[in-house]
């Protein structure tokens, strides 16, 4: 395993790694100088790695009381110019909804991992599922969009943990990266550049003086406000009230409709930019396997399988899971596609499919615990074949 002596920020170099280790290693070479956190199966080799490496490069790393207090430090740090992250699952991640929430609506950015395991309560802490997924969306209170993206290999642990710091200070918002314990778990090999290889967008910063008539929140043209360091001489109300472009509460309905549309409009228009999607066999596919995270290895598998056979299947890798990509759905419905959605939990990620394809999915569910096979998903891909030749589609669920 060799690395950068002179950057130890960035292990450049070809490693053998787990998922987890991966995602810490992207974060170091993100830049990421704060993590806040509690450890939590199956994510805890995330902090531990970062107990280690932060202190290495002059960066913090606080183990805090509870999953509610680590999310609190982490939008705190940010406010002071750290890119910061927390790493959680299930549990922990419900603990945090709130403050996300306040993430949101304050417009801090900063990273959260959640490594999913089974769940409702503290269910399999060590076994596989995919059930956080709406959770994600809509686990705080009110109107508020997310990003989220899904990795499926140790390599994307490490590059969307990047992409997710780049996004975060892009969109001046929280960004999830939505993993799963097998994931987490896995060993791979891990490729990381060196540091010229990495891309970083920096956070812009005001460069008036203190004052001089800043509007901490007013977003201009671009619907992202620049983001001001506290202590740098700035003066600063930050709030989770409805806010008005002074940062100050203005509890009426009107400030509150337009801070909440602009929220959802900036990822709206930057969605072209958030979203990334794969495509495997998608040329000539009159079936396609819309899958996420782990569950897509076994879906890739399952199209290999198929057209082995000679079944023109193809696969929709959800790599940003929120936004979702319902425009490139909604395409492939009217070029008369059929879609099977194999996912860990009873069905959440098949409803945004059907709620854009117009048309019921066939699902492929696991509860969570262990990992749908390639076989298991090819056989629901042959049933959904056959309906979809004969033109007796219904929604059929295994």
């Amino acid at each position: 395993m060799s690395e950068n002596k002179e950057d130890r920020h960035v292990l450049t170099g070809r490693h053998f790694m787990n998922g987890d280790t991966a995602c810490a290693e992207g974060a170091m070479a993100a830049g990421c100088s704060f993590f806040g956190g509690y450890p939590i199966t199956p994510s805890t080799e995330i902090a531990e790695r970062l107990a280690r490496r932060l202190p290495e490069v002059g960066g913090v790393y606080i183990q805090m009381e509870d999953e509610l207090a680590s999310i609190a430090s982490v939008l705190g740090a940010s406010w002071t110019g750290a890119r910061s992250m927390t790493a959680t699952s299930g549990p922990g991640f419900s603990l945090m909804q709130e403050n996300i929430g306040l993430g949101a609506f304050t417009e801090t950015p900063c990273v959260i991992v959640n490594v999913q395991r089974g769940g409702p309560s503290t269910g399999l802490p060590t076994l596989v599922s995919q059930a956080d997924m709406m959770q994600a969306r809509w686990g705080s209170h009110g109107d508020y969009p997310v990003v989220a993206y899904c990795p499926a290999s140790c390599q994307e642990m490490f590059d969307l943990t990047v992409l997710a710091f780049n996004m975060a200070d892009r969109l001046r918002t929280p960004v999830f990266v939505m993993a799963d314990e097998a994931i987490g778990h896995m060993t791979e090999r891990v490729v990381i550049p060196d540091k010229s290889g990495i891309e970083h967008v920096v956070r812009k910063r005001p460069h008036a003086g203190p004052m001089d008539g800043l509007l901490p929140y007013e977003a201009e043209g671009s619907m992202v406000p620049p983001m001001p360091r506290v202590g740098r001489g700035y003066r600063i109300h930050v709030t989770g009230l409805t806010h008005d472009e002074r940062g100050y509460p203005a509890t009426d309905a009107a400030t509150h409709d337009q801070l909440v549309r602009r929220l959802a409009g900036k990822l709206t228009r930057f969605a072209p930019e958030i979203i990334r999607i794969e495509e495997v066999q998608m040329e000539d596919a009159e079936v396609v396997l819309v899958a996420y995270g782990s569950t897509s290895r076994s879906a890739r598998h399952a199209v290999t399988i198929l057209r082995e056979e000679g079944l023109p299947v193809g696969m929709l890798r959800l790599i940003t899971a929120w936004p979702f990509p319902g425009d490139r759905i909604a395409q492939l419905a009217e070029r008369g596609c059929r879609f099977v959605v194999p996912e860990l939990n009873l069905g959440q990620m098949a409803l945004e499919v059907e709620r854009y394809a117009r048309q019921p999915t066939t699902r492929v569910n696991h509860a969570g615990g262990q990992s749908l096979t390639p076989d298991q998903i090819a056989e629901v891909a042959r049933e959904a074949m056959t309906c979809a030749r004969e033109k007796s589609w219904s929604a059929i669920t295994s």
